[in-house]
């Protein structure tokens, strides 16, 4: 018998807000308005760091990457979604559930990696300011950005193998309108150790790690920022900084919630832990263009700008 010639069924059943069925369509409006930001937003800000010269800094082509991770990630979760929620349709084909789920973790990987690019840019330029162009030539932001996607497509690669591997026999129904791993696996009527151990793995290696040198890179920049004398010059280092950790909070925040929700909360209404999951994927695309809209004034200057011939 071949490795994958196992029991699967032809389709899943994506499923809403369990207990808020009668709500869906009402519901679809608040996702097409996120959806929409997050979207326009993303890529506005995408445009505008591409047209504008004042922006070709390390900073804002990180930025670029964080913004086309989070329209790649509404891209991915947006059909099912928007199918389940408008149109209650709920099928979605066996092997087009295991593409979305590894796109979903793989732009959820990638966001993680750029957030550590990005308090890498902040350490570099805070702590060693008269090496930062020279340490984050263009050579070395697109190689960071090459090892980002390489590290998410390399380590999640196993994943759909590893579920296709095991036979589907108890039900075709989804917790989520999209599909994740941890979803899929409950489904499995035989033994997911292996399968466990690895998103055990991808999770404490990647994620797990990111936040640690993410975490540090801040501890080194206040130590140094604690050492400048001025008052002023202190508050200015640190509101170069704001804009990052509020994404980095919008994304590992939501996250560490859905952990501890299926961890401990085992008991909780199933609303709770798929209501954690879509806050998880849907706030942060939608916040990080408003973030960094509102509190970086050079993007806000460059839209201006990108914009001012269109209502002329």
């Amino acid at each position: 018998m071949g490795l994958f010639n196992v029991s699967h069924p032809a389709s899943f059943l994506l499923t809403g807000i369990p207990g808020l069925e009668s709500s869906h369509s009402w519901l679809a409006g608040p996702l097409c308005v996120m959806y929409a930001v997050a979207l326009g937003g993303n890529t506005v800000i995408l445009q505008a760091v591409r047209v504008e010269p004042s922006l070709h800094e390390p900073m804002y082509y990180f930025l670029s990457m964080l913004s086309f991770s989070d329209v790649a990630m509404s891209m991915a979760t947006l059909p099912t979604v928007l199918r389940t929620f408008c149109l209650n349709a709920r099928s979605i084909a066996f092997d087009a559930c295991l593409i979305q789920m590894f796109l979903i973790h793989s732009f959820s990987m990638m966001e993680s990696g750029i957030l550590l690019a990005m308090s890498f840019d902040r350490y570099v330029a805070i702590c060693d300011p008269l090496h930062y162009a020279t340490v984050l030539t263009n050579g070395v932001i697109a190689g960071i950005g090459v090892a980002v996607i390489a590290r998410s497509f390399i380590t999640l690669f196993p994943l759909p193998f590893l579920f296709k591997r095991l036979p589907v026999c108890r039900s075709n129904v989804l917790s989520h309108s999209y599909c994740l791993h941890p979803d899929m696996m409950k489904l499995a009527c035989a033994d997911i150790t292996v399968n466990s151990i690895y998103g055990l793995f991808v999770l404490v290696s990647t994620f797990g790690m990111d936040m640690f040198f993410i975490f540090l890179s801040y501890v080194l920049i206040l130590r140094s920022v604690m050492a400048i004398a001025s008052l002023k010059e202190r508050l200015k280092a640190l509101n170069t900084c704001v804009s990052h950790i509020l994404a980095v909070l919008a994304f590992y925040v939501p996250m560490i919630g859905v952990s501890v929700v299926h961890r401990f909360g085992k008991h909780a209404p199933r609303y709770i832990h798929v209501l954690m999951s879509n806050v998880y994927l849907f706030v942060p695309p939608v916040l990080n263009p408003l973030i960094y809209s509102a509190k970086t004034k050079e993007i806000r200057r460059a839209i201006v700008r990108m914009f001012r011939p269109i209502r002329m």
